[in-house]
């Protein structure tokens, strides 16, 4: 934990505001849209955005097409692994936001979360993001992030942790909704 926060510490003071680095708009990045995301979308759509990105992140990793164009078309299939994630999950989203998915988690309940839960995803949910991108970078790319960049969002421990804990935390929370008493469905709930 300290050497976690002797490398804040220095991420912090290596900072130079007259000549900003991808590092910086990479936190900066993550503070402004864990807020905004929160706050404009809602527990119950983050959860099915959340599940989009799991969905997109296996096709990435699945797609066995996906090699022979990243060698022909750019540089270490950036380019094409961030094209087919970003269709692919736009395709997952329209499907689930009209999905029972989708009304499941409204019915089971209509307040959409507390501030604490909403708050939670998104910090989770654009943490995600953010690794699962830099993840399609080239190591020559990489190389030139910061150290706690690296560390928090691209090492093994951070991808496992940005990956885990999204899961973790719809099991958590899922007892702790406010208003429907962590009530789950049944089959009444079906006969509509």
């Amino acid at each position: 934990m300290s050497s976690f926060l002797g490398s804040v510490t220095n991420f912090a003071h290596s900072i130079n505001w007259t000549s900003p680095t991808w590092d910086l708009f990479i936190w900066i990045f993550f503070i402004v849209a864990s807020f905004l995301y929160g706050v404009s979308l809602g527990r119950d759509r983050i959860i099915v955005i959340m599940v989009g990105l799991y969905m997109a992140l296996a096709i990435v990793g699945n797609t066995p097409f996906l090699r022979t164009i990243t060698a022909q078309v750019d540089v270490q299939g950036f380019g094409a692994k961030f094209t087919v994630f970003v269709g692919s999950f736009v395709i997952f989203f329209f499907l689930l936001s009209r999905s029972a998915l989708s009304d499941a988690l409204s019915r089971a309940n209509p307040r959409n979360g507390n501030w604490l839960q909403v708050s939670i995803y998104s910090v989770l949910h654009v943490g995600l993001l953010i690794s699962i991108v830099l993840s399609f970078l080239p190591l020559t790319s990489i190389a030139l992030l910061a150290p706690m960049t690296q560390q928090v969002f691209l090492s093994d421990i951070g991808r496992f942790v940005w990956l885990i804990a999204p899961i973790v935390a719809m099991i958590v929370l899922q007892n702790n909704r406010g208003g429907g008493g962590g009530r789950r469905m049944g089959v009444e709930d079906f006969d509509e």
